[in-house]
């Protein structure tokens, strides 16, 4: 691919995959344009109140090593070992995410990590940033994206600070409510599904200790499953936890149900009293901070011709329980980087990239739909901790050919996502059939070895 000598690529969305992929596209010694209707992350403070606390695995790691931003990321980041479960009567139990040292994903602030993404883009001469600049649609027939200007004299007028700039190449990774999408999807050329999940989310906090200190541990994600909701909490540097309450939006335990300060302490005391004993601002909190969605966006396709092409969010945005919206995301900008020098059109460079990644974002797609009920209610369920205890064992005994589904997705970025969820299917069922086989307490490992031999004989891989 040669880059384009006339004119610079377009960004449109500086957020985390649109900052990074400025990184890796400048890298490459292209000129990028990156738009953004936000004002400047690294001079305006970040929102609060409207998004989840990120996780940081090995996918999106290996993207951000890429990119040459990693160590500049490393001191934002607080490592988890596994999942800190809070029963009802107040008892904790660790669940680790994996058995080696290295198996931990990483708390980051969202707003720290995209600060840091976009000053490294900003280092690049040939990015320009813009801020409060608000894409109002990519009109392909036309060949141009409109813009508005937000800080424009009269740009509040019906027309007033707009402005067109040449479509071709366009990356579209304005997030899951993308604007490029809508547009696109309006003029009949993409299709697209939003499947809304019945749950919301509310983001709260827990607050650093008078010491300065994390209240609780701060090297595990805090989880209060509770059935058919629950609370989650991932730490901060400064001490303090990000929590989130995932609530049915209407019912009897909901979010339409909580319509009074009283209601709200009396579901935190009943279901959560440890946590609320930790949340001196929960009320105040829960008033001002917005009810957020969840869903699931299905795409077809995610380019038109050469000219456009989403990424991204824009492009799949799945529900967070599997930690992997950010990392698919930043998975995709690696991806795409791999395919650059394979191409000499920006039609097929992103009709390639399609292919290489659709499956894999439908398949991490319906694993974090899965996610949900395991961590609102199966990871107090005896049978799901047996048979996560006999497939670490299984990793240990078998390693070339065993490796659970959840550190397939979350440690290892070389096998893909549609192989973590093949293969995870298989590995289900020989965990069941050995687990409903057991003596007593005793699993028959000369069974398991015939098993993986038969059902695995390959060891995972990105291809497979």
């Amino acid at each position: 691919m040669i880059p384009p000598a006339d004119r610079p690529v377009n960004i449109v969305g500086a957020g985390l995959a649109g900052a990074l992929l400025a990184v890796l596209l400048a890298r490459r010694g292209l000129a990028v344009d990156l738009y953004d209707r936000r004002p400047d992350p690294r001079l305006a403070r970040g929102e609060r109140g409207r998004s989840i606390n990120l996780a940081l695995a090995a996918r999106g790691i290996a993207a951000l090593e890429r990119a040459g931003v990693m160590e500049r990321i490393r001191p934002l980041l607080i490592p988890m070992r596994g999942r800190r479960v809070h029963s009802p009567s107040g008892e904790t139990q660790l669940q680790p995410y994996g058995q080696r040292e290295s198996e931990v994903i990483y708390s980051v602030s969202r707003a720290d990590l995209n600060r840091v993404l976009i000053e490294e883009a900003a280092r690049h001469p040939r990015v320009r940033p813009q801020f409060l600049q608000t894409c109002l649609a990519a009109q392909p027939a036309a060949g141009t994206l409109r813009f508005r200007d937000e800080g424009a004299d009269g740009a509040e007028g019906e027309g007033e600070g707009e402005y067109n700039v040449p479509i071709a190449p366009t990356f579209a990774t304005d997030g899951a409510g993308s604007a490029v999408r809508s547009s696109l999807a309006h003029a009949s050329l993409i299709t697209v599904r939003e499947d809304r999940l019945d749950h919301d989310y509310k983001e709260l906090t827990i607050p650093a200790a008078r010491d300065g200190r994390h209240a609780m541990e701060a090297h595990a994600l805090h989880i209060w499953p509770r059935g058919g909701f629950m609370l989650i909490a991932l730490p901060n540097t400064d001490g303090s936890f990000t929590a989130t309450l995932f609530l049915a939006r209407s019912g009897p335990d909901s979010f339409d149900s909580l319509t009074s300060p009283d209601r709200v302490r009396a579901l935190f005391q009943s279901q959560f009293p440890d946590a609320l004993r930790l949340m001196p601002n929960l009320v105040e909190e829960f008033t001002a901070h917005p009810q957020g969605q969840l869903g699931t966006i299905y795409t077809q396709p995610w380019h038109v011709g050469g000219e456009v092409l989403l990424l991204g969010d824009a492009a799949h945005a799945i529900v967070p329980f599997h930690g992997q919206g950010m990392n698919a995301a930043f998975e995709d900008c690696r991806v795409l980087d791999d395919l650059f020098d394979q191409h000499d059109t920006w039609d097929s460079l992103f009709a390639d990239f399609e292919r290489a990644r659709l499956p894999n974002t439908n398949a991490i797609a319906q694993m974090a739909l899965e996610n949900y009920v395991e961590m609102r209610d199966t990871v107090r369920d005896p049978t799901y901790l047996r048979r996560k205890t006999l497939a670490m064992e299984l990793e240990r005994r078998f390693p070339d050919h065993f490796i659970p589904r959840y550190s397939m997705v979350m440690f290892h970025p070389e096998i893909s996502y549609a192989a973590a969820l093949r293969r995870g299917a298989v590995q289900g069922r020989i965990l069941a059939e050995l687990d409903g086989h057991r003596a007593g307490t005793e699993i028959d490992y000369d069974r398991a070895r015939t098993l993986i031999s038969e059902h695995l004989a390959s060891g995972p891989n990105i291809s497979q």
